[in-house]
């Protein structure tokens, strides 16, 4: 029986492209919040009385806590009904998001984050297997062509939408808007899909084999995935490797690393497949997806702080200066859905990172008066690089996958989706403070007394000062001030062009793993499911 025919004797609507808008609307909500928050952060921070460091946290830690739940969906999925498992997810996910919008500190606001993150986890994968039970093969790549338009799209979309809310309202709405779309999604999953004949016989067998849950090797990957966290977000505020914290934090990291390797390999039904993650094929495309990711997340965050801080944007126009971007991807999706049936995955890939790694380097041309045009194509330039990056790697990620391991695919896909991307924003900060620092202690250098081109350059602002009323004291302070505030935006330009620098050699990274994939066999389409 197809999977359309399957569909229509669930008693669902025998048209699939109704389940796939209703799973996308879903998805597009859980994926819109891993950048909703970026450009109100300065309005968070001010708003809770923390420093912009402390609210960064609110991005990362929904980051982290989506990809360890992630780990575990498929098995929870299997073990207690997909459908039960999905709305359960949803539920929680609008019911955090709510409170996040009514949190009154930073540490209430972070737990709610954490919640948020672990309902949001199960979400992604899912509503790719309900996608490829309701589509019969030959339909999957377009099915999932709408579907990466939730996935890549949204964190693009993202920023507009928390800026203009933020300007408008405040930074709260950037997590209630999640309520009434919450409440939607829940009633037309209700309604609207219905598990398989298939999925339930899977679900028997699971439970007459009496397969438990891989506890161990989840608190193992948990312990990991969190402890590498701390050592990136953290590294560079506590010093490194000068504090305990770090030293501690790491030591943990490893050994959890080195317990979880033996343990998953040896393990009957492991939370993570690490031979799936280190075949050439799978292996290669998690590492381009962990790159695509850090691209994706790091750009979506930096951009609009770096259009608030140094060019005076306000949030809803930092935000508008990725909108055209998240436009191209929107129409490119739907292209490559169609090219990904004439060209192999792995040229697409290796083109799109080319494109990308090429507007990553157009970055690194900044200067103090770019006008709203110069992002507005940067962010252009992206918007063509990644979908053909991420249909194709979806493709090419299930090429030799066997049916029951598709469901465990998925899921470490968006995984190294969310952990690139937490590790991408995580590299770019640290860089962004590093080369900080060394441009600051470099310019410095210049500013002093004995420099003739310091002291034309003072003398030149005090009399200008001094044209328009100011005493020749108060001239001089005023010129002062202003050479510092000149200089700290040269150090910053400066720096954010090294982020890109690092960023542009991470999508670069990316071509030749795409091109030692093998080529994939006309007619598998996208992902199955495990069905």
């Amino acid at each position: 029986m197809s999977a359309v025919s399957s569909v229509a004797s669930a008693g669902r609507p025998s048209n699939p492209w109704i389940i796939a808008v209703v799973v996308s609307i879903a998805t597009f909500m859980e994926v819109l919040d891993t950048t909703i928050a970026n450009v109100a952060l300065r309005y968070i921070s001010g708003g809770l009385g923390v420093s912009s460091d402390e609210a960064s946290w609110v991005v990362t830690t929904y980051l982290v806590s989506n990809a360890i739940v992630l780990t575990a969906s498929s098995f929870i999925a299997k073990r207690y009904g997909r459908k039960r498992f999905y709305l359960g997810c949803l539920a929680l996910f609008t019911i955090s998001s709510v409170l996040c919008g009514l949190a009154w500190n930073i540490e209430s606001l972070l737990f709610f984050r954490i919640l948020q993150g672990f309902a949001g986890g199960g979400m992604v994968p899912i509503s790719q297997s309900i996608l490829a039970d309701s589509f019969p093969p030959e339909k999957r790549g377009q099915a999932f062509a709408l579907f990466g338009v939730a996935v890549v799209v949204a964190p693009v979309i993202g920023p507009t939408l928390g800026g203009w809310l933020s300007d408008n309202y405040s930074w709260h709405w950037c997590f209630l808007i999640n309520g009434p779309v919450g409440i939607l999604a829940f009633a037309l999953v209700w309604f609207l899909v219905t598990e398989s004949d298939e999925t339930r016989r899977e679900r028997a067998e699971l439970k007459q084999k009496g397969i438990r849950f891989d506890l161990v090797g989840f608190l193992a990957v948990a312990t990991f995935l969190g402890a590498l966290e701390l050592v990136l977000d953290r590294g560079q505020t506590e010093d490194w490797y000068g504090s305990s914290f770090i030293i501690v934090s790491t030591l943990v990291c490893v050994l959890a690393f080195l317990f979880m390797i033996p343990w998953e390999l040896r393990h009957d039904n492991p939370v993570v497949d690490l031979r799936m993650i280190f075949s050439r094929q799978f292996g290669s495309c998690f590492l381009v997806m962990m790159a695509t990711g850090a691209i994706l997340i790091a750009t979506t965050q930096f951009l609009p702080e770096l259009l608030q801080t140094y060019y005076g944007y306000t949030a809803t126009w930092a935000g508008l200066a990725l909108s055209p971007g998240g436009v191209v991807t929107m129409t490119m999706m739907f292209v490559v859905g169609r090219l990904t049936n004439a060209v192999q995955p792995k040229y697409l890939i290796a083109l799109g990172a080319a494109i990308v790694a090429g507007a990553m380097y157009d970055l690194t041309r900044l200067v103090p008066d770019l006008n709203f045009g110069f992002f507005v194509w940067s962010r252009v330039y992206i918007g063509l690089g990644l979908p053909l990056i991420f249909i194709p790697i979806t493709t090419a990620s299930y090429d030799g996958i066997p049916p029951d391991k598709t469901d465990q695919a998925s899921a470490l896909i968006n995984v190294a989706r969310n952990v690139g991307g937490s590790i991408g924003v995580s590299i770019a900060q640290n860089t962004l403070a590093f080369r900080e620092q060394f441009h600051q202690s470099r310019l410095v250098e210049h500013l002093v007394p004995s420099e003739p081109a310091y002291q034309q350059t003072l003398q030149t602002m005090s009399h200008y000062l001094q044209t328009k009323g100011f005493s020749a004291a108060d001239a001089q302070s005023g010129a002062i001030a202003l050479i510092g505030q000149t200089l700290q935006r040269q150090v910053g330009t400066l720096a954010y062009i090294d982020v890109f620098h690092v960023l542009m050699l991470i999508s670069a990274a990316a071509v030749p793993l795409a091109l030692i994939l093998r080529n994939v066999k006309r007619g598998q389409g996208a992902p199955v499911g495990g069905h």
